[in-house]
């Protein structure tokens, strides 16, 4: 019988040594050899087998399922052996991982709405009843339309509030940055004289107060008032909750998060992971992340959790292909450091708590690195050689074809895409969405030569300010904080200008949309860009300081170019756009290399250019697109702007390709165009929630008290729109909006458009024949 049993095991052996397929399956066994009728139970033990496994191509097949999973699965070179490994879903089936475990409870009934249940030895920040996310008890409550962290409150952090809570330890604070860059996050540890004590805030590379208003509180056992909301006395460990309509706590399934990381694919320096690819995987319910340790990644905004839900490290050539990332607590997917020509393409991204796509290298790269806005190397001490200083960060790397929306849950300072520290990076055919801050964002100028193109970028700014939907910092080694300091120093030192932003960064052939902010936004120094061939659909373009920028051939539906504080001898060119607006340039006295051949929308616009000594060889007029309310913004061939040298670009090749996302992907509301026609054309309009119309006749100026025919008159302002405490009265007749004159609804609606970034819009109103001065709030 021995005999037989050693005969027996090691001709299983051989065969999985000769095995280059191997099956998983939840109703499998690890002591299987892993075939498809005897399937092993856990993709960890799949590995081990690869490790052992004689041939040089190896699969590992999932079957349909959920794989609940104990700890992170992680794949190095120890496992593969210098094979080609590829982990995917069997035939399509649908194959779930995730970072969640399925608990079986036992609820009690205590009060009128409230189940209760123990815990023990459970630590959770995410709840699930029949796969549907639960809300942790908070004050204000839930509320799915409410623009910032689904429900903000001024008072909720009041003296009465806190009063009333007993025993808060354990809860959450989160509110936005003061100035609306990013958020803050704190954890309450205790109560002590009517007062908090928290630990946190360390989310933001901007510190700053707390916003007064648009902040909210979390997991406070007194908070539990609404229907689908639970509390975690981690003390008592007793789970408590307020079931949603239509769901039986008894027989629902119940899961709560445990891993924030999931895969983790991870070479080392010596010996980099290669030719990984995992295919067809969902990828679930990780642990939220905002407690967790941060690192400034160099003087942008940011500070960064270093870990997501797939995280690689050490790689080259892995892909990430056809995957679903969903209700994650954290970032979905990483590429950390040292990275070449490592994919992710073709995957689905939503509801995720923090950035989908992120490629971060690391700060020993960088030379004389600086990680503070306010902070700065001085020139007597600088590295300077150009470039990095080791290989530690992301190259040749490529996100393509993936749809992404609704991502930044909890976290706000966080992108669809998010580059830094990074080289040569592709982004391209994405359709990105319903993002708080921006869709695609750069956070330095190390060390450039990305592209970026196809990609359909809209609904961004949503939760925050001042930023766009393509933003980039540039803060490398010659910017100061002082810019009085920064210009005599490189006018000294111009060779300071590209030691790290050595490559051009092309952003091309795009299609972006943002409400409130920039739709390209180059702050703070970004430098060496080409920038061409893009739709952009409401926000305008804007450079700030920054060096070596070219803008051409590019399309500013609604709005224009911004040009801030730039230096003298920008090197700068803005040449051969549509713009629908004047531009708007604050600070400038000098206009770089080139400004002309741009199409204006009046004369009056060309005109106010050309004061300021640009745009000799500029035109306006109509421009004559083919079929704008369909998105088709060719010129026409009789357009006086191909005149320009203005070339025509396709209109139907941004966002994702994929027939199964493309399926399912929104496109971008298209704008109205604020032209002429749209002026003589719109006499009424429910603006900012409000009811307005145009003046009309002598009537109208007879009875509001008038000099003339022009302005907007306010009808109505109900209760709860945003005009509702804004200092505006039914009756108030707009005359004027940015400083510029509004004489009817359309100027009103152009100037509203190209100053939405700042969060508001100065106006004056004629009052009982008197001029009131107002500040209306835009969002």
């Amino acid at each position: 019988m021995l005999r037989w049993l050693l005969f027996f095991l090691a001709g299983t052996s051989l065969i999985a040594r000769a095995q280059s397929r191997f099956y998983v399956a939840p109703s499998g066994k690890d002591s299987n050899p892993g075939t498809v009728a005897l399937p092993l139970a856990t993709l960890a033990k799949a590995l081990e087998k690869v490790k052992t496994a004689s041939r040089n191509s190896v699969e590992i097949c999932l079957r349909k399922g959920t794989y609940y999973l104990s700890e992170t699965v992680r794949i190095n070179p120890e496992v593969i052996q210098d094979k080609t490994l590829t982990i995917s879903n069997f035939q399509n089936e649908k194959v779930t991982l995730s970072g969640g475990r399925n608990v079986k409870l036992n609820w009690q009934k205590t009060g009128l709405n409230v189940w209760t249940t123990r815990v023990d030895g459970l630590s959770f920040e995410q709840l699930f009843l029949n796969g549907k996310k639960q809300i942790l008890a908070r004050y204000p409550n839930y509320d799915a339309t409410a623009r910032v962290f689904n429900g903000t409150a001024a008072d909720a952090l009041s003296e009465s509030r806190i009063s009333g809570w007993k025993s808060p330890e354990g809860g959450f604070i989160h509110a936005l940055h003061q100035g609306e860059w990013g958020d803050f996050h704190y954890r309450i540890t205790g109560k002590s004289d009517g007062k908090l004590q928290m630990e946190g805030g360390w989310q933001n590379n901007r510190p700053s107060p707390l916003h007064a208003k648009e902040r909210f509180v979390e997991n406070i056992f007194e908070e539990l008032d609404a229907p689908g909301e639970w509390f975690l006395d981690q003390k008592t460990h007793l789970l408590s909750l307020i079931p949603p309509a239509g769901v039986n706590v008894a027989t629902a399934t119940v899961e709560v998060s445990q891993l924030n990381k999931l895969v983790a694919l991870t070479g080392t320096s010596g010996k980099p992971l290669r030719q990984v690819t995992i295919r067809g995987i969902r990828f679930v319910q990780t642990e939220r992340t905002f407690m967790e340790p941060y690192e400034p990644l160099l003087r942008s905004d940011w500070m960064l959790f270093r870990g997501a839900a797939v995280f690689l490290e050490n790689t080259e050539n892995c892909r990430i292909e056809d995957c679903e990332f969903a209700e994650l607590g954290g970032n979905a997917l990483m590429m950390s450091r040292y990275n070449r020509k490592s994919i992710i393409e073709g995957c689905h991204f939503h509801e995720i708590g923090a950035s989908a796509i992120s490629f971060v290298g690391d700060s020993s790269a960088v030379r004389s690195p600086a990680f503070r806005y306010e902070q700065f190397v001085p020139y007597a001490q600088l590295d300077l050689k150009p470039g990095p200083k080791n290989d530690q960060y992301p190259v040749e790397c490529v996100a393509e074809n993936n749809l992404i929306h609704r991502i930044g849950r909890i976290e706000k300072q966080s992108a669809g895409v998010q580059i830094a520290m990074a080289s040569g990076i592709v982004v391209r055919h994405n359709t990105i969405y319903e993002v708080p801050r921006a869709g695609i964002n750069i956070g330095d100028g190390t060390w450039g030569g990305h592209l970026l193109e196809f990609n359909d970028v809209f609904d961004t700014v949503l939760e925050t300010g001042d930023h766009g939907a393509f933003n980039s910092w540039g803060r490398d080694r010659y910017w100061h904080p002082n810019r009085k300091t920064m210009d005599s120093l490189v006018a000294i030192h111009p060779e300071l200008i590209l030691l790290d932003a050595q490559k051009t960064t092309i952003i091309r052939n795009n299609r972006f949309r943002c409400d409130h902010g920039w739709d390209i936004d180059l702050d703070d120094g970004s430098s060496n860009y080409h920038i061409y061939n893009n739709v952009l659909l409401n926000g305008g373009l804007k450079f700030r300081e920054g060096f070596n920028r070219i803008a051409e051939n590019n399309i500013l539906i609604n709005n224009s170019f911004h040009p801030h504080v730039w230096f003298k001898n920008s090197g700068d060119i803005f040449r051969k756009n549509i713009v629908m607006r004047p531009y708007f340039p604050i600070g400038i006295t000098d206009w770089g290399n080139e400004i002309d051949y741009n199409f204006f929308p009046d004369q009056a616009a060309l005109l106010k250019a050309q004061k300021d000594g640009t745009d000799l060889h500029s035109a306006f007029g109509d421009p004559v697109f083919v079929q704008p309310e369909k998105g088709n913004y060719q010129a026409r061939a009789n357009s006086p702007a191909l005149k320009t040298g203005f070339q025509n670009i396709p209109m139907n090749q941004f966002g994702v390709l994929k027939p199964a996302l493309r399926a399912i992907a929104r496109a971008p509301k298209l704008p109205v165009l604020l032209d002429h026609r749209f002026e003589k054309s719109v006499q009424a309009l429910t603006w900012l929630g409000a009811s307005i119309r145009n003046v009309q006749g002598l009537g109208d100026r007879s009875a509001y008290g008038l000099p003339d025919e022009n302005g907007i008159i306010v009808e109505n302002i109900p209760k709860g729109s945003l005009l509702e405490n804004s200092g505006l009265k039914t009756g108030d007749v707009i005359r004027t909006a940015g400083q510029e004159d509004a004489p009817n609804i359309g100027r009103l609606v152009a100037i509203q458009t190209q100053v939405n970034w700042t969060g508001h819009l100065d106006v004056t109103v004629i009052r009982n024949q008197q001029i009131v001065k107002l500040s209306l709030p835009l969002k």
